[in-house]
């Protein structure tokens, strides 16, 4: 549940490019999920293709990033069986605090899993 150790370079550095970009959004949309008590585990699928995982928040050519970015969270997660029901707890205990980091699925032909990423300090 944390970040994959195999994270290479060119994820790190695609998602970083893109993050410095769309953070701003991702931040408020994660304070609204969890403002209205939609949940308090934000996560934002992330993908060069369209998914069919959250709502289409940043699509790729609206801002000229590399990723479409979705807002979705922990129970359509639970619902898709992307979380099993076994996985819920440690889900939680690794989840990093929403106001600092980022949940990020990222999801690309060689690599599928969860990536927390700081937001920029204002």
């Amino acid at each position: 549940m944390n970040n994959d150790p195999e994270l290479n370079g060119k994820y790190l550095g695609q998602i970083s490019e893109d993050f410095v970009v769309v953070a701003d959004t991702l931040k408020e949309a994660s304070y609204q999920i969890r403002k209205r008590k939609f949940s308090d585990y934000p996560i934002f699928p992330i993908s060069k293709i369209e998914l069919p995982i959250g709502q289409l928040l940043i699509g790729k050519t609206e801002l000229a990033v590399n990723w479409n970015y979705n807002a979705s969270y922990l129970d359509e997660f639970i619902q898709r069986e992307i979380v099993s029901d076994e996985a819920i707890e440690q889900f939680k205990e690794a989840y990093k605090d929403p106001d600092e980091f980022c949940c990020l699925f990222v999801i690309d032909e060689d690599f599928t899993n969860f990536v927390y990423i700081p937001y920029p300090i204002d």
